[in-house]
């Protein structure tokens, strides 16, 4: 029904706005995205975007830029501004090229949820019946339902939800299930569209956020409670995902 572009310069904070709602439940069924300025620019001419998410720094160029152009071609798009930045010059010039909103990195599931469901009502004229879920029913990486998902897969998550702390990989998974582990990351790839290396990090991420967020346990702690050992590797594991250190998170708390 809606089609959504997402423009930011890190693969990894792309990926994480991708994951971080079930966007085909709130009727966003066509999804591209962006690492350029210039091929922000061309996909939205040519994708014609129903909503489109800019971070407000792409490489040296500034996303409120882009969006005074796509504002002078009449695209009918909707824009939200996301940002690492708190400085007040953004906000104003994403209020001057007409977003609807501005969101600070990380953004909060929460907030982008309820400013998606506006934007839905208010501006695409769509409505939100029969698209609330309970949550514990969601995987919170996949942002998909586990019904939805095979057998295989849901015994996958349930291990890593039990064991994230511990040194897992496909190799042990492989040996418990005994299947050949090259055969077992192809299956989990097809179904859910990530390398298993990459949805233990993501959920061990997720887990971080919530203990920095609601504990004052040492980050060295917490490293050590979803599975890091080695307390830079995990730094630069969250730095990368949230676009923030576990220290500046917590800052803002």
């Amino acid at each position: 029904m809606y089609k959504l572009l997402i423009v930011d310069d890190e693969p990894l904070i792309m990926e994480g706005i991708k994951r971080t709602l079930d966007w085909e439940m709130l009727g966003f069924r066509q999804i591209q995205t962006s690492e350029t300025y210039g091929d922000a620019l061309t996909k939205a001419v040519d994708f014609w975007p129903d909503l489109a998410i800019f971070d407000v720094c792409i490489g040296k160029d500034r996303g409120y830029n882009a969006i005074h152009k796509l504002n002078e071609l009449g695209l009918p798009t909707t824009y939200i501004m996301m940002s690492g930045y708190g400085e007040f010059e953004y906000a104003l010039e994403a209020i001057h090229c007409g977003v609807k909103d501005y969101l600070l990195k990380p953004i909060d599931r929460t907030k982008l949820q309820a400013l998606i469901e506006r934007v839905i009502v208010e501006n695409l004229n769509g409505t939100l019946e029969g698209r609330n879920l309970n949550h514990r029913d969601i995987d919170p990486v996949l942002e998909v339902r586990y019904d939805s998902l095979s057998k295989l897969t849901n015994r996958i998550l349930l291990m890593v939800k039990a064991e994230y702390d511990q040194n897992l990989n496909l190799k042990v998974l492989a040996s418990r299930f005994r299947m050949n582990g090259t055969y077992l990351g192809q299956l989990f790839l097809k179904e859910t569209k990530m390398k298993f290396s990459e949805y233990i990090m993501a959920y061990r991420m997720l887990c971080a956020r919530d203990r920095i967020q609601a504990t004052n346990e040492k980050i060295s702690t917490i490293a050590l409670s979803v599975g890091y050992a080695n307390l830079n590797y995990f730094y630069t594991h969250f730095q990368a995902y949230f676009s923030k250190s576990p220290s500046e998170l917590r800052r803002k708390e």
